[in-house]
């Protein structure tokens, strides 16, 4: 490929090859640059007291970003806290005090410094205040360094109009109190936010307009002729990358998904002796993929289907969409629908008018019938019952093939409140891989991700009951929630689990690091157990099981603890 420099991270295996979907690893060959953005962002939080908003569609590299800001900011000795607010239980929205007392125990602990809350906490002068003297006059004062706040999936908090008209008039008195307070220069602040909640909240502009702006742009050709590359396809000239980039246009979670598909497909091929070059082998596949890419069968049909789900909530916004679909240039729409299309990355704005933003939409929409005003009986049942199924995707892991963060917190609010009405107990466990990011440096991300495979489904046939489910939290982080189940029983399950992953016997023995004290994958977990009333609440569930994980990491991990603070167990019958 002429006009681009040789990569120097050109893989030369499959066996390395990264699944799309998740942050790019810093140390991942995968990655492309996003500068200028990524400059920009990376030099502002050498600025004392700046504060960054980074807002895109989702997939559109938001989370691989945000760790090379937190990568740049480590290699300038700052310290660095994560708060992710889809971590948050719905609980903790509850309230303004809880939600920002929540935040700063969050900050502490990464801090590694006991929250010491009631210290600072003043019900006569409010949360807020209490908030900004406790950050100003505790954590800010126990460091030495600069410390970079990361606030990511602040669209969680913008759904939440009565907690949102709170923080973040806070964030912006933090922001100006650093231009004249040297205790706030030190905290850099960066909000970082999916832009398809302005749908929801029918916003022509981004809720929080403070700091510097980082938009993220779509890759260009030589990027993905870069990209390309990186996964070893070598294309003799520039027709399969402009036959993609029609398709997909410069989307990086798509263009990546389709390098993937056709890197594994490429290899698949010459592995079982195909005569024809890999060059031809990779064009074969690329037009079949590309075929196939607008339908249900193609590598695209959960984010399409996701896309479709979004706009048909709003009929206003799909009839505005399906305006676009029909003619082959631009068009003309009213600002707020124009601005909600390209917040979902949709459409591109072009002056006052937009277009769609590559082809793939237009093939899979003009299908849908985004307008039709009158079904039969049978296309509403059968409408029902795809919504139905659609609805079911949303909340699978995509890697795992279990139960997602979402469908956890779901199950979690339901189980918590039936279990409520019954007086029964609830349990909770969750389980953390040993060492996995040792295990993911020593033998890569693909081994990484059937090794998070092979553990979630050993947990969930671990179940027996059709209303215990298992659910992959977080990275390597799993969770199981077991309805009508007390302290002893949870034990029991959890210790099923732990000898089923053992039992996996997935090899763990890496040279370069010693004393592991096993030469096999292996989880910890903790427990923790309540009857739901009004004096306890799910998130204080959670809480209790995550000390619990804490103290069996601490204590040697390949091991169960249950919880000290909840623990309920029925009563022994005589």
């Amino acid at each position: 490929m002429a006009g681009i420099e040789k990569s120097p991270n050109l893989i030369q295996t499959v066996a390395d090859l990264e699944f799309p979907g998740g942050p790019i690893p810093i140390d991942s060959p995968f990655y492309i640059d996003r500068s200028p953005a990524e400059a920009r962002a990376c030099a502002e939080i050498g600025k004392p007291g700046s504060l960054i908003r980074i807002k895109a569609p989702r997939k559109m590299g938001k989370s691989s970003l945000m760790l090379r800001i937190i990568n740049a900011a480590v290699d300038r000795g700052y310290r660095t806290v994560q708060v992710d607010f889809q971590q948050a239980d719905e609980a903790v929205f509850a309230t303004l005090d809880k939600f920002l007392r929540w935040l700063c125990v969050n900050v502490a602990r990464q801090l590694k410094l006991e929250p010491n809350l009631d210290e600072f906490w003043d019900e006569d002068m409010g949360s807020k205040v209490s908030c900004s003297l406790y950050f100003e006059n505790y954590l800010l004062e126990q460091i030495d360094s600069p410390l970079v706040l990361v606030l990511n999936e602040v669209n969680r908090v913008f759904e939440r109009a009565k907690i949102a008209q709170e923080f973040l008039p806070l964030l912006r008195f933090w922001y100006e109190q650093a231009r004249q307070s040297e205790t706030w220069e030190k905290l850099r602040i960066v909000v970082i936010h999916s832009t398809e909640i302005y749908i929801a909240l029918s916003l022509n502009q981004s809720p929080f307009n403070v700091g510097l702006p980082i938009k993220l742009s779509q890759f260009t050709t030589e990027q993905v002729e870069d990209l390309a590359r990186r996964h070893g396809l070598n294309w003799s000239d520039s027709y399969p990358i402009e036959q993609l980039m029609q398709m997909v246009g410069g989307h990086p979670y798509l263009v990546h998904l389709a390098l993937y598909h056709l890197a594994i497909l490429q290899e698949n091929r010459l592995s079982v002796g195909e005569h024809e070059s890999g060059e031809e082998l990779g064009r074969a596949e690329l037009e079949q993929l590309l075929k196939t890419a607008p339908t249900q069968s193609g590598i695209y049909s959960d984010y399409l289907r996701n896309q479709s789900i979004a706009i048909q909530q709003n009929p206003e916004l799909a009839a505005a969409f399906q305006q676009v679909l029909d003619v082959k240039n631009s068009i003309h729409l009213e600002p707020l629908m124009a601005y909600q299309l390209d917040s979902m990355g949709l459409v591109k704005l072009e002056g006052n008018n937009c277009s769609l933003s590559c082809e793939l939409y237009r093939l899979y929409f003009q299908e849908q019938n985004l307008c039709e005003d009158s079904f039969s009986a049978v296309g509403w049942e059968e409408l029902q019952q795809e919504n139905e199924r659609l609805l079911a995707l949303v909340n699978v892991d995509e890697l795992t093939q279990i139960g997602n963060r979402r469908h956890f917190d779901s199950c979690l609010r339901a189980e918590w409140k039936h279990n409520a009405r019954d007086g029964s107990p609830i349990s909770l466990i969750l389980c953390d891989i040993d060492y996995f990011k040792i295990y993911n440096d020593t033998y890569g991300h693909q081994a990484g991700d059937s090794c998070l495979r092979s553990v979630a489904q050993a947990i969930r046939r671990s179940l027996d009951r059709p209303a215990d489910v298992a659910a992959r939290y977080g990275g390597e982080e799993f969770a199981v929630i077991l309805p009508q189940t007390d302290a002893a029983g949870a034990v029991l399950v959890a210790e099923h689990i732990r000898a089923k992953i053992k039992a996996l016997n997935i090899v763990f023995d890496p040279e370069s690091v010693d004393c592991l004290p096993n030469s096999v994958v292996t989880i910890s977990l903790g427990i923790a157990s309540v009857v739901p009333g009004p004096d306890n609440d799910a998130a204080t569930l959670v809480l209790a099981a995550d000390e619990a994980l804490y103290d069996s990491k601490r204590h040697g991990r390949d091991r169960l603890t249950m919880s000290t603070l909840l623990n309920f167990r029925f009563a022994a019958v005589n």
